[in-house]
């Protein structure tokens, strides 16, 4: 039944991952005055020759490796983002349904999941526009810290549900605040937004929350950033890029802490 479970959720992922990154090239048409907003919802269709998509070429990741990548109308290259988004959010919501044991999981349990989990779609989609436009919404961060402090308010009930109330309920959400969302804002006012973007200390401000302890808030800082120069070093010597797109960093530390927290706290 658990693997039934998490197989479904990476099948709904990559529904997802498909339908998240369209609408990031449809928000960012929106924003650059390129669309109306009924077109906001209008059906799929390729941004080269503007034919509207058939619905197996909607079929996500399937569609898009029997198509080699490119439009089946006029041969435009599709590009990598949209894969990537199929695959990337279906092996998030993978990650975070391995926190959650379906068999014996109370009312409390799956509250918390069904939180984490919208918040991840959340950053998922923050994620992807970042990575493909460099820029992170200021709505959908707004959003991302409200879903973040409802996942807060989860964890923290979770916790007093099994032991009684002590000053680390209010001072280790604090501290992994402050480790993410506030070292990323001194990092953006000392630079004066040269190092990290705006968008950037209040993404690491709603996974902070979400976090609420300093160890995975240090954890998830350590792996961002590993993370970043393992995979921008190599393309910023190729390209000679100036600028990383640290977004979609932050999220997947934040996925990968969430889904080995366990691992990581028994080693720490």
């Amino acid at each position: 039944m658990q693997v039934m479970f998490l197989i479904l959720l990476f099948v709904v992922g990559t529904c997802l991952g498909s339908f998240l990154c369209c609408q990031a090239r449809r928000l960012h048409l929106y924003t650059t005055k390129k669309s109306t907003t009924s077109q906001l919802s209008a059906r799929s269709i390729c941004l080269s020759c503007k034919r509207q998509l058939k619905w197996y070429d909607n079929i996500p990741i399937l569609s898009w490796l029997l198509l080699k990548g490119k439009c089946r109308n006029c041969g435009h290259k599709i590009g990598i983002a949209e894969i990537l988004s199929e695959v990337g959010v279906g092996l998030a919501l993978l990650a975070i349904g391995t926190t959650i044991n379906i068999m014996n999981a109370t009312p409390l349990d799956w509250a918390t999941f069904i939180a984490t989990l919208v918040f991840t779609l959340v950053l998922c989609f923050l994620a992807i526009y970042d990575g493909i436009y460099g820029e992170l919404p200021g709505i959908f961060l707004t959003i991302s810290i409200i879903c973040a402090i409802i996942v807060l308010i989860l964890k923290e009930w979770t916790l007093l549900s099994v032991s009684p109330f002590s000053y680390e309920n209010i001072f280790a959400p604090l501290f992994s605040i402050l480790i993410l969302g506030g070292l990323y804002l001194a990092l953006y006012l000392v630079s004066k937004g040269k190092w990290v973007g705006d968008g950037d200390w209040l993404l690491g401000l709603s996974i902070g929350i979400a976090l609420i302890h300093p160890w995975y808030a240090l954890i998830a800082l350590f792996l961002s950033n590993f993370f970043a120069c393992l995979v921008m070093l190599p393309i910023i010597k190729k390209f000679g890029y100036k600028k990383i797109h640290f977004g979609p960093f932050l999220v997947i530390a934040f996925i990968v802490t969430i889904a080995c927290s366990d691992f990581f706290i028994s080693v720490l």
